[in-house]
């Protein structure tokens, strides 16, 4: 791999792996954090390569695409190529905002790339199952997203930090990444829309009116954002090779 300059996009090589592309983005600021989140150390590995090796590893994915910050790029080659994450097919820059680096993932996908996942850099604890089982469900749904139930009650409050009313939580959940979607109904909807109202992806099939289907998540697949996130990430780590 020839890195006397640094590209803004990289191919790292071509794959014929069978399987779905998966978009992953890891350019955010880390601004709760302090620090770039996607590198620091959970259990011995960075966060960033937990998180692409979880990939690596499952059947159902075909190629990985990294989206990073400019500053980050020459970076994460590096850890690409130090772990062997042969899956990672492109090193790309991201955009402003979230939707717009998915974008810029996007552009790297083949013409014959019906389907992607999107997940987040800083779930270094998604699981095989949860993968397909949003891939399965992208046979029958234009978008699929993992989620779980909300365990702690929830409250609506005013401006003014007062208890509106209790929300009932029996219908509510927390969403989770990966996410599936159809890219060219994906692209279709985002035409003539403000990117920065999006929070997640498939919040843009919502508001095009399409069903969006959940599937079971797990509560360990956290997204890493603050410190203690990280112990918390460890501690399952642990508890998992304690089992």
């Amino acid at each position: 791999m020839n890195k006397t300059e640094l590209k803004l996009q990289f191919e790292v090589l071509k794959t014929e792996n069978k399987g779905i592309p998966v978009i992953v983005v890891a350019g955010g600021s880390s601004t709760r954090m302090g620090q770039n989140k996607q590198l620091i150390n959970v259990c011995g590995l960075p966060v960033l390569v937990r998180t692409l090796k979880a990939f690596q590893q499952c059947d159902g994915v075909s190629n990985i695409i990294l989206v990073a910050s400019s500053e980050t790029l020459l970076e994460y080659q590096n850890l690409c190529e130090k772990y062997m994450l042969s899956k990672v097919s492109d090193v790309v820059e991201g955009g402003k905002n979230r939707q717009e680096s998915v974008l810029c993932g996007m552009r790297c996908l083949k013409e014959s790339d019906e389907l992607v996942l999107i997940h987040d850099g800083a779930r270094p604890l998604v699981t095989d199952d949860i993968i397909n089982r949003v891939i399965d469900g992208l046979k029958t749904h234009l978008a699929v997203t993992p989620v779980v139930k909300v365990k702690d009650t929830i409250k609506q409050i005013d401006e003014n930090g007062e208890v509106i009313k209790t929300v009932c939580r029996d219908d509510l959940v927390q969403v989770q990444t990966p996410q599936g979607v159809n890219v060219k109904k994906y692209l279709d909807a985002l035409k003539d829309k403000d990117l920065s109202q999006f929070t997640d992806d498939v919040s843009i099939f919502e508001d095009a009116g399409e069903r969006v289907l959940t599937v079971l998540g797990d509560y360990k697949n956290i997204k890493i954002t603050t410190p203690d996130d990280v112990i918390t990430a460890e501690a399952f780590l642990k508890g998992d090779f304690a089992e």
